[in-house]
């Protein structure tokens, strides 16, 4: 895969929705500060980070107060997560990647995996990935909400693949939610993350809120069959 042109560009274009100075639980074992960087091409159902979505907001936090903030705290701090949103949806994340690491700090993205092209610019800057892997493939339309479900489905699965090839620290997430995620989904998902190599899989339960609830009530209506047929 090649990464698309203008691709790399200054970390200062990189959209800051906010920034936590310090985290003990973004990585666990490290003491980190996390970015969230703004904007995601998907509407997940069970998302709580609805100000985060927009792609044209411009970032509240400028990059200079990120690294100024590294400065000031190296030496306590071991790195810096870059979180969202979509991380890898902005152009200026693989300088910033870079950026950090200069400073003599780890580097951690938390990603959905939904620009696979751009993930071999940005993986050797990067210690850790935590890649957020939905639901089997048939069922990621019903949880991005992305329109072309299967599209989103081979995005995060060629994703994982090149997270795995890269040899970097992974940990793959899913979070289950009841009303697009049957017990039997959930195993299935189980099953193929482990034959593809995942060595780390967590599961989470969705937190009931302003998506998750009205569009159970909506996909109920929906048969499970049609769900499966994509």
């Amino acid at each position: 895969m090649t990464s698309p042109a203008g691709w790399e560009i200054r970390a200062t274009s990189v959209q800051v929705a906010d920034l936590v100075a310090l985290s003990a639980d973004d990585w666990p074992g490290r003491l980190v500060a996390t970015a969230y960087l703004q904007g995601c091409p998907w509407r997940c159902t069970y998302c709580h980070g609805g100000a985060l979505l927009d792609p044209t907001l411009p970032g509240a936090v400028p990059w200079s107060h990120v690294t100024d903030l590294l400065r000031r705290r190296r030496g306590l701090l071991d790195g810096l997560v870059l979180t969202g949103g979509e991380p890898t949806r902005q152009p200026g994340v693989v300088a910033a990647a870079r950026e950090v690491r200069a400073l003599g700090l780890l580097v951690a993205v938390h990603t959905a995996g939904a620009y696979p092209a751009r993930l071999p610019d940005l993986l050797p800057h990067v210690d850790r990935v935590v890649l957020d892997v939905k639901a089997p493939a048939y069922l990621y339309g019903a949880i991005t909400r992305a329109g072309a479900g299967a599209a989103a489905a081979d995005k995060a699965f060629a994703s994982l693949r090149l997270v795995l090839d890269s040899g970097v620290d992974l940990q793959v997430r899913t979070t289950v939610d009841p009303a697009v995620l049957a017990p039997d989904d959930v195993a299935e998902l189980v099953a193929v993350l482990a034959d593809l190599g995942v060595r780390d899989h967590v599961l989470r339960d969705a937190r009931p809120g302003p998506v998750v609830d009205p569009y159970a009530a909506a996909l109920a209506r929906v048969p499970r069959a049609r769900l499966h047929r994509g």
